[in-house]
């Protein structure tokens, strides 16, 4: 079971010093913070997208994930079941395949969305065939054991998301598209960065773990944010949103308020 968090970092810094006691961090040839990328596939309607922001039984996500340290690339399917269980499933992929789904890819989706009970074999078959490219993300990650909760945590900061595609959906029939201010990328492949905030993510067996109440107890709430639909739905606002427009109002726009999100220079 899956929670996320959005905590200003001074605010994240005082979750690790509550636990530093109990906690073991990861580390690997004395580096605790690792580099990550991760590339989102959706089909042409945004199935992917839609099934989340309509809180849909059976959601997936598919994404390339590269550990940039050590150039490991894996191709993931993530799912969620009626009971909002998180399940991932993955394979080693080609770090040079990072933005594509190859051959093999495509039969491992439609095997994943198949075999997990998400839909029949000629759908999953349909989606893995029209899978493209659709949003691309990175940040930096810190990861915490908690051996006696049975639990982890990550810690990711430096979160920036990256539109790969035009901004050309569209809403359904007789919904108006929701306020453009709320999309500071203007332009296809300009990046947006989160600054100044962390996304902590608690990582638990079955219920609340002692994290999950550490964080409700400093006045921390769960946040739905999802580095793939809420970065989609931030860059692209003609779409629907509402499970996210809390968070798109009030968090991830206001440069006075929770996050300060800039816009870089740099096109892709």
């Amino acid at each position: 079971m899956d929670r996320k968090y959005l905590l200003p970092i001074a605010g994240t810094q005082e979750l690790i010093d509550a636990l530093a006691n109990r906690a073991h961090v990861l580390q690997i040839e004395g580096r605790r913070s690792f580099s990550y990328a991760s590339t989102y596939f959706d089909t042409p309607g945004l199935e992917s997208y839609m099934r989340a922001a309509r809180k849909r039984r059976h959601r997936f996500k598919v994404r390339t994930r590269t550990y940039l340290d050590s150039d490991l690339c894996f191709l993931e399917v993530k799912t969620c079941d009626s009971r909002e269980a998180t399940v991932k499933t993955r394979i080693s992929y080609s770090p040079g395949d990072s933005g594509r789904i190859t051959e093999e890819g495509r039969d491992f989706v439609a095997s994943c969305l198949t075999g997990l009970g998400v839909v029949e074999e000629q759908a999953a078959q349909r989606i893995a065939e029209s899978l493209a490219p659709v949003l691309a993300t990175t940040y930096q990650r810190c990861t915490l054991h908690l051996p006696d909760d049975g639990a982890r945590a990550t810690i990711d900061t430096d979160l920036t998301w990256r539109r790969l595609t035009r901004s050309t959906w569209r809403t359904e029939p007789g919904r108006s598209a929701l306020p453009t201010r709320r999309s500071p990328a203007a332009e296809p492949g300009a990046p947006v960065r989160l600054s100044g905030y962390a996304v902590v993510e608690t990582k638990n067996p079955a219920g609340p773990s002692p994290t999950d109440r550490l964080l409700w107890s400093a006045g921390h709430r769960p946040a739905r944010i999802s580095k793939y639909a809420t970065g989609l739905a931030l860059l692209h606002p003609e779409l629907p949103a509402n499970r996210w427009h809390r968070l798109l109002s009030r968090d991830l726009t206001d440069l006075t308020g929770m996050a300060r999100l800039d816009a870089l220079a740099a096109a892709a």
